[in-house]
């Protein structure tokens, strides 16, 4: 699901160009690509990389979240250690499938998605997912989790897990109704509105939150 950037007449923040957002995609989904080639033989090792990667973005790239005045200061995101108990093979269950869910934003009016499904988390908890239901698609998953707005927890409105349109996504094994999801919530990640409020989010509804702490992943 795309992040909107408000325009910055409005909200009297730097313009990034077009050019410049579709560099940031077009990077963000090459370093999603090596992100699942090397979770292949070692999820750990992906991690490092996409912690690397992810700062280096954050800190250099014209269409990075942080506002130029955070850039000066900025010595990297607070991601926590990989731990592969956060990492599972889920199936996708047709619970709540067809239901709709309407965010409101500043730019688009009404985004519209439709709900695939369920993913029982052993554990856990549920989270529903969604798709997209316009220009782009794409499958979407956020989640909150009790650790969000707690201090030295996670953003208090809570983070993606899945979002395809952007690339974040780690895959399948097998095919059709007995496909399983790869979900490693050590790659949760938070939405660009968590650094600067000229972006706008759809965030984790009732649906997407879990009672239990996810205390990896990025954190706030």
């Amino acid at each position: 699901m795309a992040e909107q950037h408000f325009d910055a007449a409005q909200d009297s923040v730097e313009h990034i160009s077009a050019l410049d957002i579709a560099d940031w995609r077009l990077r963000t989904f090459a370093m999603y690509d090596t992100v699942r080639k090397i979770a292949a033989d070692n999820p750990a090792e992906a991690h490092s990389y996409w912690r690397h990667e992810r700062d280096r973005m954050f800190a250099t790239h014209p269409a990075s979240p942080l506002t130029a005045a955070d850039k000066a200061t900025f010595s990297g995101l607070r991601t926590a250690d990989y731990d592969p108990i956060y990492r599972f093979h889920v199936r996708l269950t047709k619970e709540g499938a067809g239901r709709e869910m309407n965010v409101e934003t500043g730019t688009d009016g009404l985004v519209h998605f439709i709900r695939l499904g369920t993913f029982d988390l052993p554990e856990m908890g549920q989270l529903a997912v969604w798709k997209l239901h316009g220009y782009g698609g794409g499958i979407f998953v956020p989640f909150r989790d009790a650790t969000a707005g707690q201090p030295g927890g996670s953003y208090g409105a809570g983070r993606y897990l899945l979002d395809t349109i952007k690339g974040a996504f780690h895959g399948v094994r097998g095919s059709g109704p007995d496909a399983e999801f790869i979900l490693d919530f050590n790659f949760a990640y938070n939405p660009s509105c968590a650094y600067n409020e000229a972006w706008a989010c759809p965030l984790a509804g009732p649906a997407n939150r879990l009672a239990v702490d996810i205390p990896v992943g990025e954190l706030y």
